[in-house]
């Protein structure tokens, strides 16, 4: 069986791409004794578990999800904090179901969520950013928030930005993407009509917006969008063209510098001994007298 990729809540779901891709399992349950069975019960039959959440998630519900892994004494579940917006998550959330299905063990597929973040572009297109505080606003766009009829793109990965919509354009990606839209009120077709043929998306899915997306980006007056990899083969080139490292901690392979289950950071490398003619060489030098030059 693959390994199992969660979220917090079904509304981070997105829909497979194709047959084989996989489902994503929702969890923590709405209790902590639901919730160790069923992770319990998932560890049993995937073997390990990979449980992504957002930073912005409330608390009780990472409370519950260490709680979980704690009781359980369980080595085999990873807990990855985001620090994406909710539908960038279930983007990323879909991709790493789409690699489960690989030959990737289960420590490289955890690392490599950091690094396809990279890769997903994640925004909004806004009616106010007044309560925006996740990506820099400066008090010029604060005060043009007020203005009636005023909208504004927003990019929160993998760099932010902000502009005026007509007035700027929304640096996109250079590569080949796919782009979820979920709109919610009002209604714009803006994402779908001008953002995704400017940054020249190869398909737009529609999807609900996410429960958590209006306490993210501090509106319900939000069209939100993510963008990026789709195909398979290109994942799996992506995240196979980075070396790999053995944990010195749990022993798992992982990329990158830290490892998804124990979070435990990769060693830096040992330092580089000289050759002993350099040693003798170095230790044969003699400090000057004073004043001597």
């Amino acid at each position: 069986m693959p390994t199992a990729i969660a979220v917090t809540s079904p509304d981070l779901v997105l829909p497979p791409h194709d047959r084989q891709t996989p489902p994503a399992v929702v969890h923590p349950l709405d209790t902590l004794e639901s919730s160790l069975t069923a992770l319990h019960a998932l560890v049993e039959q995937h073997g390990y578990v990979i449980a992504l959440h957002s930073s912005s998630v409330e608390d009780s519900v990472v409370q519950r999800l260490h709680t979980a892994r704690s009781v359980l004494e369980s080595d085999r579940v990873a807990l990855l904090a985001v620090d994406l917006p909710p539908l960038g998550l279930a983007l990323l959330a879909q991709q790493l179901r789409q690699l489960s299905v690989c030959d990737f063990s289960p420590g490289v597929l955890a690392s490599a969520a950091r690094l396809l973040a990279h890769y997903i572009y994640a925004g909004a297109l806004l009616g106010s950013v007044a309560k925006l505080d996740r990506v820099p606003v400066s008090l010029k766009s604060h005060a043009k928030s007020w203005v009636p009829g005023a909208q504004f793109a927003v990019l929160a990965n993998p760099r932010p930005e902000l502009v005026r919509v007509g007035q700027e354009e929304l640096p996109g990606p250079e590569f080949g993407t796919r782009m979820h839209v979920a709109a919610g009120q009002p209604p714009s077709d803006w994402v779908t009509a001008t953002l995704a043929p400017g940054w020249r998306v190869q398909g737009v899915a529609t999807v609900p917006l996410p429960q958590e997306s209006a306490r993210w980006w501090g509106t319900s007056r939000l069209t939100e969008f993510a963008a990026g990899l789709y195909d398979v083969s290109v994942l799996y080139q992506l995240v196979s063209s980075v070396r790999r490292d053995e944990c010195h901690w749990c022993g798992l392979e992982l990329i990158g510098d830290r490892c998804g289950f124990c979070a435990a950071p990769l060693p830096p490398p040992p330092a580089q001994e000289l050759p002993a003619t350099a040693v003798r060489a170095a230790s044969s030098v003699r400090a000057l007298p004073r004043g001597a030059t």
